[in-house]
Formats: structure tokens, sequence, C-alpha cells
């Protein structure tokens, strides 16, 4: 079938924020007397704000309820980003140019409020139909909710949706959501071997995805 829109992701597809989500993780953890251990990072990727604040509190131990520690972990990312937005080199202006071509939904881990902050910081708000973030679906990625319903807002089918992804537990989503995935793999933070293979198109920057190649897709 033919692809008639794109659902991006947001964290690592159009801002380097994963290195800003760990560095911000970790001196909280720091701060608390716990340990932020090499897998930390890398089991929490993906999931909503719900499950890696839980995971901060109850598995790792941060000796805080579970909504505090969302609740401060948010305020310092999104000072962080007033700072210093991390917007990816051109994705900016590769989700306006397939935005030409293609409906546009974003389907992210990310808080509201941070998605909101970052579509508006970067002058993209109006590209995206739908913007959803796991905390508005039952259950985070690996989870297929978010993609499923980010299509079923669009009024589509996932069979004509192509997902942009950088993460293990985001092209899973992607995936078991039954769109067309393209990986575009971090740097720092490799998908695993089984995620990436998932994926129809892999590229090595969200430029290379540009509307010819979404449409040789399927």
């Amino acid at each position: 079938m033919t692809i008639e829109a794109i659902v991006f992701d947001l964290d690592g597809v159009i801002i380097d924020s994963e290195e800003v989500w760990e560095e911000v993780r970790r001196g909280y953890v720091a701060e608390h007397g716990r340990e932020f251990l090499p897998d930390t990072q890398d089991r929490m990727m993906g999931m909503s704000t719900a499950e890696w604040s839980a995971h901060l509190a109850d598995e790792v131990g941060v000796p805080v309820p579970a909504p505090r520690v969302a609740a401060e972990v948010l305020d310092r990312m999104a000072k962080r980003y007033a700072e210093s937005l991390p917007l990816i080199p051109g994705a900016v202006d590769a989700v306006r140019l397939l935005g030409q071509r293609y409906r546009l939904a974003l389907a992210s881990s990310s808080a509201r409020i941070l998605i909101d902050k970052v579509l508006a910081t970067a002058g993209l708000t109006d590209e995206f139909e739908v913007t959803l973030s796991t905390e508005e679906v039952p259950r985070g990625k690996p989870a297929p909710d978010v993609y499923l319903t980010a299509v079923r807002k669009l009024g589509l089918t996932p069979a004509v949706c192509a997902a942009i992804e950088d993460s293990s537990n985001g092209l899973r989503s992607a995936g078991a959501a039954g769109l067309a995935v393209i990986a575009v793999p971090h740097g720092v933070y490799p998908p695993a071997e089984d995620a990436l293979a998932l994926a129809s198109l892999v590229v090595k920057a969200v430029t290379e995805v540009t509307p010819e190649v979404v449409a040789g897709l399927r």
C-alpha cells in the first residue's frame, strides 16, 4: 500500500535529548544517594513518564514517591530546554519537507509539557495533525499503544503509515503497531539488533528520509 502519513518520534529524531535525559536523571539519582546503573538509561528509553518515574523510585531506589520524581525531573528538563534546545541538525527542515507530501503525527515518550515546549520553540507545532505522549495512552513503548492511537486519530490504518524511530523500544513499538519502520540509530545509544531488524529502512540521519525515500517503502 502507498504510505499516506508519517509518525515521528521526538527524542533522538527531532531533538538530540537522550544524553540530556541521562545527565538529568543521573544527577537526580546521585543527589538521593542511589546508583545509576549502566543499563538504567537504556531500560527507561521509551517508557512513559509514569513508568520511568516508578522505575527510579521502585527499581533504582530513589526515596521519593514516583509522582514527585516525575515532577522534579521534568522541571529540570524544561529548564535545560529553556537554556538550549538540542535540535538535531536538519530535523526541522526534514519535518517540513515531508509535511509537504504526507500527513504528519508525533508519538513521543516525553511528557506533554515537554512536547509542546519543543514543538513551539522549533516552530513545528502546526506541522503535526496529531501529537501524542505515552502519558496519554495505557502503556509506553515498546507497547504499540501510542502508535496505534496516533494512527487512529489520523483516521488511517497502520498499513498506510510509516514511523521514524531511533531507540530499541521505539522501533519495537512502531513494529508491533504494524507501521513501516524507518530507523535512525542514535550514535551513543544504538538500538539492539532484534529491534533494528524490524526496520524496513535504516538511515544515518533523519535528513536522508525524503518524500522519495518514503514513497519506496512497502
